[in-house]
C-alpha cells in the first residue's frame, strides 16, 4: 500500500533545500516555494521508487525524541554524512555503528530530526 510521510519544520526553505539534497528528491510545485502563507510543500522521487515527502510548517520546535526516523540508504556513508554536514546537519557519533549486520551513522538534520545513513547492503 502506496503511503507518504509528513515531516513538520519551522523553516520550510532550509528544510526542503536540506531534505531535496539529501533524497536527491525534486520539489513539486515550485511556484509556491516563496509563499509565507504556504503551509505544504510535495518531495517526490524522479523515479517514482521512494514515498512522497511532505514538508509541513508548523509554529512549535521539536521538543522531545520522535520515535520515528528515516535510514537513508547509500554506498557511501561518510560521504553523505560529510554531504549531509554541509548542508547543516549534525552528526551524533564519531565513528559509525555496526550491529546486526548494518552499518550506520546517526544524524540529526538541521532542524534537530534524526536520521541515519545505512550502508546500502542490498546489491
Amino acid at each position: 500500500m502506496p503511503f507518504k510521510i509528513t515531516l513538520d519544520v519551522n523553516n520550510p526553505e532550509l528544510m526542503i533545500d536540506f531534505w531535496s539534497s539529501i533524497l536527491r528528491y525534486k520539489l513539486v510545485d515550485a511556484v509556491r516555494y516563496h509563499d509565507p502563507k504556504q503551509i505544504y510543500w510535495s518531495l517526490v522521487d524522479p523515479n517514482n521508487n521512494g514515498p512522497r515527502l511532505i514538508i509541513q510548517r508548523v509554529p512549535e520546535p521539536v521538543t522531545s525524541k520522535t520515535r520515528i526516523h528515516f535510514d537513508v540508504c547509500s554506498d557511501d556513508i561518510e560521504a553523505d554524512a560529510k554531504r549531509a554536514i554541509e548542508k547543516g546537519a549534525k552528526r551524533v557519533d564519531d565513528k559509525p555503528i555496526n550491529e546486526v549486520g548494518a552499518t550506520w551513522i546517526r544524524m540529526l538534520d538541521p532542524e534537530g530530526n534524526p536520521f541515519c545513513f545505512a550502508l546500502n547492503r542490498e546489491k
